[in-house]
């Protein structure tokens, strides 16, 4: 499906040809959301330490001097880059490729510019009380809108489209009429299309929608634990951790058994002997050997007519059904033959 807005009108390129206007939209994004931490970081340094200037009454004249500092390097970044690389052959100095970390750079350049005589102390940089004032000024702007991401989405794709050196994020091609670029945009692998998971609301590019798709938040998958319940990745967590009957859980009784959730009906019927001795060894208190626990385990259980000991899921819950048991066999086998076949509490 086509991204349901205005289709962004052609460039003019060298020789008035008209140039193809998409690129990939995650990656601008992506761009646009380094913007806002990086203005906070100018912002603070050049404040810090100064009792009559705060981080927002410079940001004004700070994003201004940011945008046209980042903007510039940007347009002679291609051509710079040509000519340190005829210029220099050795490989560790090479310029990078990756528009993030190019964009990143260069504001890193413009904030050491910025910064005040504390703001270029070493230790100040380095310090934790940096970065917090660094997020609170990024949570400040975000709340008052001060820059919108729709505005720098527009500034983060002219910067993304002037440092693509190998146009992996963007189209390069270009045509010499309306006719045959319209014909390419339908074509394009960079063309934005809306995401079909339920409820997203991501636009991204064709070239990038099996990486969205991979990662959508809203993509409808099958329980990760084979319970078979489909649900929305953002909930897979959760699910499979309090609510998946196929959770992996161990044996409440100390056994070292392990199964899903679901089986521990299973497990309590298999392993009833074996936990029953357990119990029996906790609550008895004379002594009794280890084949007199296991006449004592059998006889409860030939007792137990309601089947409750199998019911039980836990320690505690077994350890009540047995006292249970106890009390309503003293009272119909007799209380001496009870106490030869069943020396407990």
């Amino acid at each position: 499906m086509e991204f349901p807005v205005a289709d962004p009108g052609p460039e003019r390129g060298e020789g008035s040809l008209l140039q193809c206007p998409y690129c990939d939209s995650e990656a601008m994004h992506k761009l646009a959301q380094i913007l806002l931490p990086g203005l906070a970081a100018v912002c603070v340094d050049n404040t810090t330490g100064d009792l009559f200037r705060k981080p927002s009454i410079v940001a004004v004249d700070l994003r201004k001097e940011m945008v046209d500092y980042v903007m510039q390097r940007s347009e002679t970044f291609i051509s710079d880059a040509l000519i340190e690389s005829e210029a220099n052959q050795d490989p560790k100095n090479e310029m990078p490729e990756d528009p993030f970390e190019i964009i990143s750079i260069f504001m890193d350049d413009f904030s050491s510019m910025k910064r005040n005589i504390i703001g270029h102390v070493s230790g100040w940089l380095l310090s934790d009380s940096r970065e917090d004032k660094i997020d609170d000024f990024v949570q400040e702007m975000e709340m008052t809108r001060f820059w919108p991401l729709e505005r720098r989405e527009v500034i983060a794709e002219v910067l993304l489209k002037n440092v693509d050196l190998k146009t992996k994020f963007h189209c390069p091609e270009k045509y010499e009429n309306e006719e045959r670029l319209a014909d390419h945009k339908g074509q394009c692998s960079f063309r934005p299309v809306t995401c079909p998971n339920d409820g997203c609301r991501a636009t991204v590019s064709v070239c990038c929608m099996q990486n969205h798709d991979s990662g959508c938040p809203f993509k409808v998958l099958l329980c990760e634990q084979n319970c078979e319940k489909h649900l929305l990745r953002r909930d897979m967590d959760r699910h499979c951790v309090t609510v998946c009957p196929m959770r992996p859980m161990k044996c409440p009784f100390g056994c070292d058994s392990s199964f899903p959730e679901r089986n521990l009906e299973d497990h309590c019927l298999e392993f009833l002997q074996p936990h029953l001795l357990k119990v029996l060894k906790v609550i008895n208190k004379k002594g009794l050997t280890a084949e007199e626990l296991k006449e004592c385990a059998l006889l409860l259980e030939k007792n137990d007519d309601l089947g409750k000991l199998a019911k039980a899921r836990d320690t505690r819950s077994l350890t009540n059904v047995v006292k249970d048991l106890e009390a309503k066999m003293k009272g119909t086998i007799g209380h001496g033959m009870f106490e030869r076949r069943i020396s407990i509490t």
